[in-house]
């Protein structure tokens, strides 16, 4: 693998200049214009008999504007300046690509390379708006330093208002982004930026790579939003989607140049059966310089500081992952189902950002556990920093659905929240966005369920299914945040338990807004218990900001105590201790320290209790009391302490 990524690169180096000079192909490509105040465009259509260039700026001539055929199908046109001196097209006017087809047929379609596409509400599909403002966004703050513990807020600008509609860059700028900071997140990772032409698809049917999606508002204004962010130390991740593509052709990148492959396979092998999407074809060189090159545009113009490359089990195998299970064997890893030029370009995108932007983070969304995908691309890895654990929510989810609270094992739980690769870095999660779609339901929902519609107010009576919902909640996060990985994300409102699911507007719903909203106002009514939820998730992560444990060696497991429903660990210098057990407390219950010193007396306070009155608990540890270690053996340590 090493092999064959080396080979890419020196490629790169011998033929184009350097893997620098070839990812910044998207400040040429498309239409740019010059300083003098010409237009410069090019194009790769290599099945296209002619190209041309039309808009608002000739009257929509399709014929006046023809491209110079170059070589290996690209295409390239110069337009002068006006006798004035101003560009001969206007910032704000209307473009399309006229391709003349090997039919004969003549195909106008948007730029795989624009910039800034919009849909007018009486239309379908998208049009192509030459973005080039006379005043351009200047960012004013850096961006954040790498940090060492990423507490992930994971979030859909479009959905992020009690509004039934879509939410705007504005309205995460100044209403989201100062929530996050107070909830002691320092990550956002922000889904359906690329533009998409439909809604529903959660951003992952992708039809126009380089441009920020406008049915939230100009580029400038997410620009503004990335700025702003910096400005508060948070770091800013793109949810990039370069696994798969929408088929779209008017407004998208299918049959661009009017033949059924150029970037994509051609036949069967390049569509998703289940995604209906089209596949790219990661061998080809001109599809590794549109994509290489669209994840540097995303780092340079907008300031993102890394990506959550969404779909990799689906680039890493011919079989897509579809029908196939994931054992551990290392012969599901390696051979001729691999999709080893995928697994390349990804190897070529992590040096990329590396060499160019050593700063920037990535992460891999594989469910399969593709060996070494967090390693070095030196070491023969694939570069990313980290991997979701994407076990972890299965796994609540299971043992929510199918047990009953005394039959959980504990061994199993813990089993599943370390059981991780070595020396690679995974993101700990109980629930992300999937889990809250429309079809499935969040943990808060599963745990409390119609319940949520009618007791969460403070003057109802506190039952024992909203009683046992609020507790479970608080302990599987914290559960997961201390034990499962080395960074831990969450979907935005379920920090409070948001209730129902979310759904896009639709046929299905009467495109209804209903769902497509996240009530924040529900943490702001003090006669409601999400307030609860929402405290104790914001004090969990300022704990860890305070102690750093994502960033420490992996936690000593000490008990996992079957009957008792008692699991134990410690990580960074604090003792965790989780009682699962539904009805039993304990008293004088001894748990082990990993300290073994025989001199010094270690002192121990609590800091964080799900008990306590301000996170809906029953206040029944006082809080004032200390805990002091004694040289008393206990599951194979010389040292515990009875709390």
């Amino acid at each position: 693998r090493y092999s064959l990524f080396y080979n890419r690169l020196k490629n790169i180096e011998q033929n184009e200049g350097g893997l620098d000079k070839f990812s910044k192909s998207y400040k040429i490509f498309g239409v740019n214009q010059f300083v003098d105040g010409g237009i410069y465009c090019k194009e790769w259509a290599p099945g296209a008999e002619a190209v041309f260039l039309t808009g608002d700026f000739n009257g929509w001539n399709p014929f006046s504007h023809p491209y110079k055929k170059m070589e290996y199908g690209k295409w390239e046109l110069f337009i002068p300046p006006g006798q004035d001196g101003y560009p001969p097209v206007p910032h704000g006017s209307k473009l399309k690509v006229v391709i003349r087809a090997q039919n004969g047929e003549l195909l106008y379609r948007i730029s795989p390379w624009a910039r800034y596409v919009v849909r007018d509400e009486d239309k379908v599909n998208y049009d192509w708006v030459h973005w080039n403002p006379p005043q351009l966004y200047i960012h004013k703050h850096p961006s954040p330093k790498r940090l060492k513990s990423l507490r992930i807020y994971e979030s859909h600008v479009g959905i992020a208002s009690p509004e039934g509609k879509v939410a705007s860059y504005k309205n995460f700028t100044y209403n989201v982004l100062p929530r996050i900071k107070d909830l002691g997140y320092n990550c956002v990772q922000l889904m359906a930026i690329m533009e998409h032409a439909y809604y529903a698809s959660f951003g992952y049917q992708v039809t126009s790579f380089f441009a920020a999606s406008s049915r939230y508002g100009t580029p400038d204004d997410l620009k503004e939003m990335i700025d702003v962010a910096h400005s508060m130390g948070i770091t800013v991740l793109l949810d990039v989607v370069h696994s798969h593509a929408s088929k779209n052709s008017e407004d998208g990148l299918n049959k661009f140049d009017g033949t059924d492959s150029c970037f994509f396979h051609s036949g069967p092998k390049g569509t998703h059966q289940l995604w209906d999407s089209r596949l790219f074809d990661y061998a080809n060189w001109e599809v590794l310089r549109f994509l290489l090159s669209n994840l540097r545009m995303w780092i340079e113009d907008y300031r993102f500081d890394g990506f959550r490359f969404d779909g990799v089990t689906s680039m890493l195998y011919h079989h897509h992952g579809i029908g196939t299970g994931f054992s551990g064997d290392y012969n599901e890893y390696f051979g001729l189902h691999v999709d080893e030029d995928a697994l390349c370009y990804l190897m070529l995108a992590n040096h990329m950002i590396n060499f160019l932007h050593p700063e920037c983070i990535t992460v891999a969304e594989d469910v399969s556990g593709m060996p070494a995908l967090c390693r070095p691309v030196a070491e023969g890895g694939g570069g990313f920093d980290y991997r979701l654990a994407m076990a972890i929510p299965d796994k609540w989810i299971q043992i929510i659905k199918e047990l009953k609270d005394e039959d959980w094992n504990m061994g199993n739980i813990v089993h599943t929240l370390t059981n991780r690769r070595y020396k690679e870095k995974y993101i700990a999660y109980a629930e992300s966005h999937d889990q809250a779609l429309v079809g499935d339901k969040t943990l808060a929902f599963r745990l409390m369920d119609a319940e949520m519609y009618t007791n969460m107010s403070v003057l109802s009576p506190l039952t024992p299914v909203i009683d046992r919902g609020i507790q479970l909640h608080k302990m599987i996060r914290l559960i997961t945040h201390a034990l499962g990985g080395e960074s831990y994300l969450n979907f935005m409102g379920n920090e409070f338990g948001h209730p129902e699911w979310l759904d896009f507007p639709r046929r299905g719903n009467n495109e209804s807004y209903h769902y497509a909203r996240r009530q924040f106002n529900l943490t702001e009514d003090h006669l409601l218990r999400y307030r609860f939820l929402n405290a104790f998730d914001r004090d969990m992560n300022k704990l860890e900001e305070r102690f750093g444990w994502l960033a420490s060696p992996p936690a000593f497991v000490s008990e996992k105590h079957e009957s008792n429903k008692v699991i134990a660990f410690e990580r960074a210098g604090l003792i965790f201790i989780f009682n699962f057990h539904p009805f039993q407390s304990y008293v004088d219950y001894r748990v082990v320290i990993w300290h073994s010193s025989l001199i010094v007396i270690f002192k121990y306070k609590i800091l964080l209790d799900s008990d306590a009155a301000e996170y809906g608990g029953h206040q029944r540890l006082d809080h004032s009391t200390e805990y002091f270690s004694e040289e008393y053996p206990h599951n194979y340590r010389p040292n515990s302490l009875m709390v």
